[in-house]
């Protein structure tokens, strides 16, 4: 998977921002931004998609989240990851999207490698306007399945990520690979 340099910030319409933006957003505004964001044609279609790596833009999200606008080309993914203690949501604009996650609470400090049990597996298929919200540690991994069309989508986290921890999975076995904090993202 490669991935594009981030193109350069670009604010929320003001139809996807809240006018009240103090107070901590819940997962269910957040799930409504998204929602609302996603819904516009023009923010959607400002996009630049790249061929062969994903493209994104950040977004100003409401009460302070952090929020992006993502182009997924045919056949990437982000790999399996949590987001630490942000909560967040997401929302397919255009194209389909699956999400893996794990329907089980992880230890959040302290391993290396844990042995999922059977029946943890959930798998979801996100068509255009579909979506989640989710808590925090949630462990998932998001494909564009496709063989020839771009996905696109918007996503929201609360409070602003503070680290993405990334793992490697064979069959149950789940290991932690990468801690990942902002300064490594710029």
């Amino acid at each position: 998977m490669s991935v594009s340099s981030p193109v350069p910030a670009s604010p929320a319409p003001a139809s996807a921002a809240s006018a009240a933006d103090t107070a901590a957003p819940t997962q269910a505004e957040l799930l409504d931004f998204v929602r609302r964001a996603a819904a516009d044609a023009e923010l959607i279609a400002s996009l630049p998609l790249d061929p062969e790596g994903r493209t994104w833009v950040r977004l100003e999200g409401p009460g302070g989240s952090e929020a992006w606008l993502i182009g997924w080309p045919p056949g990437t993914g982000t790999g399996w990851h949590d987001h630490a203690d942000s909560v967040g949501a997401f929302v397919t604009a255009a194209g389909e999207l699956k999400e893996n996650a794990l329907a089980a609470r992880l230890p959040t400090d302290g391993w290396k490698t844990l042995e999922l049990s059977e029946g943890v597996d959930r798998e979801r298929r996100l068509p255009t306007g579909k979506g989640r919200a989710f808590g925090q540690h949630h462990v998932h991994e998001v494909l564009n399945e496709s063989a020839d069309r771009h996905a696109v989508s918007v996503h929201a986290y609360y409070p602003p990520l503070p680290q993405i921890r990334r793992y490697s999975r064979t069959g149950p076995t789940l290991r932690l690979e990468q801690v990942e904090r902002p300064q490594d993202w710029q």
